[in-house]
């Protein structure tokens, strides 16, 4: 990845309020053609949002796409649908104790509403900020509730595929932990027996980091130093020995290659922990099952370095977006294809801009993290792979397209992508999250511009 030196949030100003017009009008005429009984929407076909049932993970970025409209626009209109129904619908969500997903739901519409009426932006009682509070303690007690345990002494968060299965995508939903911990809520299990979600919060993250990330340390004959950061989709364990058995990928090209929106959550969730972790007294560390806070950074800070820098120098294409699989069996066919910018509308591999989309707040974050000095590298290069979000043809233009975030791949194993008639590879398509994570992104770096930093907590 090439990454401007010289770019910095202001830069971005003009092009992010461009995109935020755009995300105000399409966020609205979304609302004026879905109905909620249809499900939430996932991704487009030919231009139009349209559900797939397999979980309702995308509902919270339906409604928050219109928060952050909101915050970043002041559009009231975005704040009323929102509002109406995050009260209305986003209730099972709370207690749905068969997804992995949380924090994504909930953090994205319960979390923004929260912030929302902290920063003085909505008028609330005293009941309606409590109202989110109680759901925001309940959904992450209900999370952390969906544990495996290890023979080594670590535990984690199973996704929805059962209790063998670790996500890495759960990294990034991980914030609800924090957030319910932060209201000071734990997790009450058998015979009353309290489970600090701190505590939980870090098991879960290190767990990820060792059986997740690989450093270059040999663990399997591909784990080489030249690799170091590559990062595995799923890590599979026999839940009755509590024993790792194999590395696993679900919409990854293999195991053993890097599904780059897994990548990009690793890149995130990483980074974004490590920030929450910083901001905790030292008080809240060394009991209770909680490491010590230098030992809790220091893996946190690690696994977010080693993927970010296999962002940059290994994932990405020279403009800085990635393909959807580092290992995609017909990416040789593009040639050097990290010399050169990203095609999205190549013949063989599609784009994912929406892992590039996410993977450049987790560089951002990083970058701010360590520091002026030290992070200076990952801040450029999340500037400049969010300055090339902002332009076509990433950044949908067309009034009738639906999304906002062009060229983003769901499941490219199971096909379910859209492909165009003209095209041999699935384009030109949107995704709820990655039209929300453009969104947040995009937040982060208004804020950082006004210096007024934003994070979940």
């Amino acid at each position: 990845m090439e990454f401007n030196n010289t770019l910095s949030a202001r830069d971005l100003i003009s092009s992010v309020n461009r995109a935020l017009a755009l995300a105000v009008d399409k966020t609205q005429r979304l609302e004026r053609r879905w109905k909620s009984s249809d499900g939430a929407p996932v991704f487009t076909v030919a231009g139009k949002y349209t559900a797939r049932s397999w979980t309702q993970w995308t509902q919270g970025f339906q409604y928050g796409n219109a928060l952050l409209c909101f915050d970043l626009t002041s559009e009231p209109n975005c704040l009323k649908m929102a509002r109406q129904h995050i009260v209305a619908e986003m209730a099972p969500h709370l207690t749905h104790s068969g997804v992995h997903d949380h924090g994504f739901n909930n953090i994205s519409t319960y979390g923004h509403l929260r912030r929302l009426i902290l920063d003085g932006r909505i008028d609330a009682g005293e009941w309606e900020l409590h109202f989110y509070e109680l759901a925001l303690k309940v959904s992450g007690a209900v999370q952390a509730s969906r544990w495996t345990s290890l023979s080594d002494g670590l535990g984690f968060i199973y996704s929805f595929n059962g209790s063998h299965s670790l996500f890495i995508d759960t990294i990034r939903t991980l914030r609800i932990c924090g957030m319910a911990h932060l209201l000071g809520h734990s997790l009450f299990a058998e015979q009353d027996s309290e489970i600090n979600l701190l505590a939980r919060l870090l098991t879960h993250a290190k767990t990820s980091a060792l059986y997740n990330i690989y450093y270059g340390e040999g663990r399997d004959h591909y784990d080489v130093p030249e690799l170091c950061g590559r990062t595995v989709h799923e890590a599979i364990f026999n839940p009755a020995s509590g024993v790792f058995r194999c590395p696993s990928s679900q919409q990854g090209y293999s195991p053993f290659t890097t599904w780059t929106r897994g990548l990009a959550w690793a890149m995130l969730g990483f980074a974004e922990q490590l920030e929450f972790i910083r901001s905790l007294p030292d008080s809240q560390f060394g009991a209770d099952g909680v490491p010590e806070k230098s030992v809790a950074s220091a893996m946190l800070e690690r696994a977010a370095r080693v993927t970010c820098d296999f962002y940059i120098h290994q994932a990405s294409a020279l403009d800085g977006l990635c393909y959807w699989d580092t290992g995609a069996p017909q990416l040789y066919r593009l040639g050097d294809w990290q010399l050169k910018p990203a095609d999205p509308f190549n013949d063989y591999e599609p784009v994912d801009s929406s892992a590039s989309a996410i993977a450049a707040q987790g560089l951002i974050r990083l970058g701010h993290a360590l520091g002026a000095v030290s992070g200076r590298d990952y801040t450029q290069a999340g500037l400049t792979l969010v300055s090339r979000l902002l332009q076509e043809p990433y950044l949908s233009t067309h009034p009738d397209h639906e999304g906002l975030l062009l060229h983003s791949i769901y499941h490219r194993p199971n096909g379910w992508d859209y492909i165009p008639p003209a095209s041999k590879i699935p384009c030109g398509e949107s995704s709820m999250w990655g039209d929300y994570h453009l969104l947040e992104v995009l937040l982060l770096v208004t804020r950082i511009a006004n210096s007024n930093y934003y994070t979940f907590f």
